[in-house]
């Protein structure tokens, strides 16, 4: 039977994690191996925004023997992500050089939003037992050393995910500088992260009950994992509880701690505060039942690199979590959402009758598609700035499964199609977009822009669109019986756009209704 052999390598904020595992179609994806080593990068990272010395040497050390590693399990490929500690670093690309240079491993930083839907992949790789908790109300918990995620289900679907400070790290690292006794730690925490979850609540769950929570961390899954309540399901246990259990541990000294849970007393201290960090959460949102899966990053490193080469059969469609998330920020800032969907209806029908033209992929048809239901939220802050608004909600907002390119192309695309188009010798003076990156932004923009033009007026006038490319004419066939003056004028001025970029010219014909 054919596998793959594939490792993970996690370069996290407190520790460096690599995970080998074997991936087929039959027998999915089987953990063969799990090495960690406990290496505090954010400890460096998050204070001075550089790694010293030291803390290089010993990275670049343990590396090499992951490679030792690698090539004793015969690995085929490999992925290694760093994440926040890696990401905000000062120095990152001279960081990535020198450890490509010194192990052989090129590692990729990883944005947040990137991080946290490997980490919900990862979840959801777990299948029935995912779709069952996410059946009600349920808050995704992914605490990582530098801030945490939490992500809101509701019926099955991904209402909002939302990047709260500091994650478990930091929040050590800012306490460190305080003089405080133990006795005060957990009002402490309750101060620091209070108020954010506090506003999650107000701003996102209102009247939405919350049953579950799925956690993803590093020390208190383990924790649950083991299991804390006897009549529970492996990872699963009771909010009370959960809370019992946090009261315990403040009666305990750090050595008493390790020895009861089995884990290294250097450990107590963050399995201590993940725990406070999350009593918070329980109380605020109300949550009954935790689930901790006992998934890490490397898991999700797994599951996307199974799914690229079709090594499984994905069941969970991750892009309508994406766009859920667009369509919550289409009713949070009061857009109109029949007006969005009939929108991004005809953006799409005209993406998929030009794909010879327009020579873009799959994925670009969804960021269309977000730029379409996206692209009047601005609207809520400024009338007459509508596209600058836009792009700055879209810059603003993290929407989980997207890259920060994928976010800011979407953006300039919001932006464009009410603002004049700049052009690549002037924008490339202020942005970090590649010229793809540009060309991509230009052909949605022009797209939107013809989609845009035929509802001018905002009253939508027509019920059925149909598109024809032929040659170097594109047809925009709409059927009304409503006056189309102001459309049909309007349409040839956002045509010579389309045109400039595809070279092909829009035609807009109207036909009577039959009824």
């Amino acid at each position: 039977m054919a596998y793959k052999t594939f490792a993970a390598i996690d370069v996290g904020s407190y520790e460096l994690a690599m995970k080998v595992f074997e991936i087929s179609s039959k027998n999915g994806i089987r953990e063969i191996d799990y090495i960690r080593h406990r290496i505090e990068l954010g400890t460096d990272s998050y204070l001075t925004g550089k790694l010293t010395n030291e803390r290089m040497d010993e990275l670049c050390r343990i590396l090499r023997e992951y490679t030792e590693i690698m090539k004793s399990y015969r690995v085929e490929d490999y992925k290694a992500y760093g994440t926040s500690a890696i990401r905000e670093t000062k120095n990152a690309l001279i960081l990535l050089d020198q450890i490509h240079a010194r192990t052989g491993i090129r590692i990729e930083v990883l944005s947040n939003s990137e991080q946290r839907f490997l980490d919900y992949k990862s979840v959801a790789s777990k299948g029935l037992a995912f779709q069952k908790v996410i059946e009600k109300g349920t808050v995704f918990i992914d605490i990582g050393g530098g801030s945490m995620q939490i992500s809101l289900f509701d019926k099955d679907s991904l209402v909002t995910t939302q990047n709260i400070r500091p994650g478990v790290l930091r929040m050590r690292e800012e306490l460190g500088r305080l003089s405080y006794r133990m006795y005060q730690l957990e009002e402490l925490v309750d101060e620091l992260i209070g108020d954010s979850i506090q506003s999650f609540r107000d701003n996102f769950v209102g009247n939405r009950e919350i049953k579950n929570m799925i956690l993803v961390d590093d020390y208190v899954s383990l924790i649950l994992q083991k299991g804390i309540q006897e009549s529970a399901k492996k990872g699963q246990v009771d909010a009370k509880v959960f809370l019992e259990f946090v009261g315990d541990l403040k009666q305990k000294k750090s050595q008493e701690i390790a020895r009861t849970l089995g884990i290294p007393e250097e450990n107590t201290s963050l399995v201590y505060l993940s725990a406070l960090m999350l009593r918070n959460m329980i109380k605020t949102l109300g949550v009954e039942m935790i689930w901790a899966p006992g998934v890490a990053l490397c898991d999700g490193m797994a599951y996307e690199y199974a799914e690229k080469n079709r090594l499984l059969t994905v069941t969970h469609n991750f892009e309508q979590d994406i766009l859920a998330c667009a369509w919550d920020m289409n009713r949070r800032y009061q857009c109109d959402e029949r007006k969005a969907k009939e929108r991004a209806q005809i953006a799409l029908n005209l993406f998929d009758h030009m794909k010879k033209a327009h020579g873009l992929s799959k994925r670009d048809r969804l960021l269309l598609q977000l730029s379409a239901i996206l692209c009047e939220c601005g609207k809520y802050i400024s009338l007459t700035s509508v596209g600058e608004s836009s792009y700055n909600i879209v810059m603003a907002t993290e929407m989980i499964g997207l890259s920060h390119l994928e976010r800011e192309i979407v953006a300039n695309v919001v932006k464009y199609v009410r603002a004049p188009f700049e052009y690549f010798d002037t924008l490339g003076k202020t942005t970090t977009l590649d010229r793809g990156s540009y060309l991509k932004i230009a052909k949605l923009t022009a797209m939107l822009r013809l989609v845009n033009a035929l509802d001018i007026s905002y009253k939508q006038k027509f019920e059925h669109v149909k598109v024809v490319w032929k040659e170097d004419i594109v047809t925009i066939t709409v059927e009304t019986n409503s006056d189309m003056t102001l459309e049909l004028g309007f349409f040839e001025q956002k045509a010579n756009f389309f045109e400039e970029v595809f070279n092909i010219k829009p035609v807009i014909r109207q036909k009577k209704s039959n009824i």
